[in-house]
């Protein structure tokens, strides 16, 4: 059912029913919200508890809304309006079994919770409360309508505080693709960052070939792309972040395994083990131009696998693999990782982050924010 119809059944009954919505104030702007505007904002609407009594009123009580029928509810046409400032009168004046120290607690006078009491107890048409001359006590019928609203209280306080959060995007979902290893690095040590920074945002994390993350970007399934190389859309916006060092993983046995560090041209008679996943198809990219000649380049063979099964045929002795040294923080037994070089320094790749100039998730901002601050770039920028 659409959550604008608001109407409920009851049991088998079949009679028209009124549905009442506590409202409450938006976070800044003074108006109100709905159960159309909650189903709007993703958030989920269900039944959690039931209060029935033969003449008493209904009260559905959902997440982030309570929504209660009685017949006989509707004043001249319109719905009786309820505030959760009655509520909380009714929980202070509970906790304090009085309603004058209810009213000191609430800083308003004692005659404004007494009216709103029996307002409430009107509507309902039970007695929330036992009077007498040494305070107030509740009755079985009040102590259900203010577990119910006590209930509904803290929820709408914690409503109120996640919107706030998520409106500074600090509270959200954040889809992140990649085709690097979490097993050690920057990627890994930049989304830990954000997680211990604003624990309210939930993660969501993507590993798969390039083409299939970038139309994933486009199509809005993912929010930001670590890779390294770069990407040709008009639509996309860039951010300059890391580079990563080229290491050559062997097997402890081999030759090369002996020096510190390995040139290109060592690389000539080996058989190289490449992922077609990125970033495999960089690192071949970057092998070509190093080593100009056919005859100096070593043999590479291209598999459908993963970064973790190159590795295990790497244990195999079946050949040896290039890597980025993030790809070290997950080793396996019996391999030794050494840096890549040419003659003017380690051979390295850079990262970049993507994202789409139209995508207006708070969240997505604050990670930028986040990756700004730990990469400082002067061409970082669109």
């Amino acid at each position: 059912m659409p959550a604008n119809e608001i109407r409920f059944a009851v049991a088998d009954r079949q009679d028209s029913l009124l549905a009442i919505v506590i409202a409450y104030r938006s976070i800044g702007t003074g108006a109100h919200k709905s159960l159309a505007a909650y189903h709007h904002c993703n958030l989920q609407l269900r039944i959690v508890s039931i209060l029935c009594t033969t003449d008493a009123p209904f009260f559905f009580h959902m997440d982030g809304a309570v929504v209660m029928e009685r017949p006989g509810l509707l004043r001249g046409g319109r719905p009786l309006g309820l505030n959760l400032d009655q509520l909380q009168q009714a929980i202070t004046a509970a906790d304090y079994g009085s309603f004058r120290q209810a009213a000191e607690v609430l800083s308003i006078k004692q005659s404004t919770i007494s009216r709103s009491i029996q307002l409430l107890e009107h509507s309902f048409g039970v007695h929330i409360f036992e009077r007498s001359s040494g305070g107030v006590r509740a009755t079985p019928a009040g102590r259900h309508f203010l577990s119910v609203a006590r209930s509904i209280v803290e929820q709408l306080d914690a409503l109120a505080a996640t919107m706030r959060a998520s409106g500074r995007g600090e509270a959200g979902r954040l889809a992140v693709g990649f085709c690097t290893s979490l097993a050690a690095g920057n990627l890994r040590a930049s989304l830990l960052d954000l997680l211990q920074r604003f624990p309210q945002i939930e993660l969501s994390t993507v590993e798969r070939r390039r083409a299939h993350l970038m139309a994933a970007l486009r199509n809005g399934a993912l929010d930001v792309l670590i890779l390294t190389g770069g990407t040709s859309s008009q639509k996309t916006s860039r951010m300059p972040l890391w580079n990563e060092r080229v290491l050559v993983v062997l097997p402890a046995e081999h030759p090369l395994a002996q020096r510190k560090v390995i040139y290109w041209t060592d690389l000539r008679d080996e058989t190289v083990i490449l992922s077609h996943y990125d970033p495999g198809s960089e690192i071949e990219d970057l092998l070509v131009p190093k080593l100009v000649s056919p005859d100096d380049r070593p043999k590479i063979e291209r598999h459908d696998i993963s970064r973790g099964i190159v590795k295990s045929l790497v244990t195999m002795k079946v050949g040896i693999s290039l890597v980025l040294e993030s790809d070290a923080g997950a080793t396996l037994s019996g391999l030794v990782y050494r840096e890549l070089r040419d003659g003017s320094g380690p051979s390295v790749l850079n990262y970049s982050a993507y994202w789409q100039k139209d995508n207006e998730n708070s969240v997505l901002e604050t990670f930028l924010k986040l990756l700004s601050e730990r990469y400082p770039s002067p061409c970082s920028g669109n």
